[in-house]
């Protein structure tokens, strides 16, 4: 009996006696195949692959883009309420060189899709794949016109943007303050449009990632 006992010890398996194997077999399937179907769906997902993902380039210059909006979003926001000075001055040229980089971030990212087409999208409905065509497109739009119109404006407010503290860039138009009034609205009107926007565009993401149980999240990571 004890060399029996040590063999069934070095083979790993349960002691059943030979009787009730044929009961056993199948509870061990219904149990293995109960695991299985209890394991999360994560687990068995496998992850995207680099046929389905985006390319790194095209990833850092998304997440890099996605940190300067919110960025530079935040300091607009915080200049309104501060004192002109010197320091206020100097976060105004913060502000302008985050714009105009992603103004740059934006060219370069529609000259890299185009040269590495992004993958094929995730299978979703169809008036979802309108909407998130249309939300990148308008992302893309913002992205160039919000730069843009925060330069025409203060080159209408006769303030020369020098980019990087090292690059003077050229005005746009001549010093007009009505121009300059006009152009201040549709430059903040514009931002809170984009920060609605990519916060439609995160949530989506989510949504796809935590509900949907897709991959259209995980391309981009």
């Amino acid at each position: 009996s004890e060399r029996v006992f040590l063999s069934w010890m070095a083979r790993d398996e349960p002691i059943i006696p030979a009787g009730l194997r044929v009961f056993a077999a199948p509870c061990s399937a219904r149990c293995s195949a109960s695991l299985t179907a209890r394991r999360p769906a994560d687990q068995n997902r496998p992850m995207a692959s680099h046929g389905t993902a985006y390319t790194s380039t095209a990833i850092v210059m998304h997440w890099l883009a996605g940190v300067l909006i919110l960025c530079g979003f935040a300091l607009g926001v915080s200049l309104q309420d501060l004192p002109m000075s010197p320091q206020t001055l100097r976060l105004y040229g913060y502000h302008k060189w985050i714009g105009i980089t992603v103004f740059l971030l934006a060219v370069m990212r529609l000259a890299w899709r185009i040269a590495h087409p992004p993958p094929a999208p995730e299978t979703m409905p169809a008036w979802q794949s309108r909407a998130a065509a249309a939300a990148h497109a308008l992302l893309y739009a913002l992205m160039l016109v919000i730069p843009l119109s925060g330069w025409i404006y203060s080159s209408a407010a006769g303030v020369q943007v020098v980019y990087l503290g090292l690059v003077p860039l050229p005005d746009m138009v001549p010093k007009d303050k009505a121009l300059a009034n006009v152009l201040k609205a549709v430059h903040a009107t514009s931002n809170y449009a984009l920060l609605a926007l990519v916060t439609v565009h995160a949530g989506a993401a989510v949504k796809h990632h935590w509900v949907d149980r897709d991959d259209v999240l995980r391309r981009m990571l």
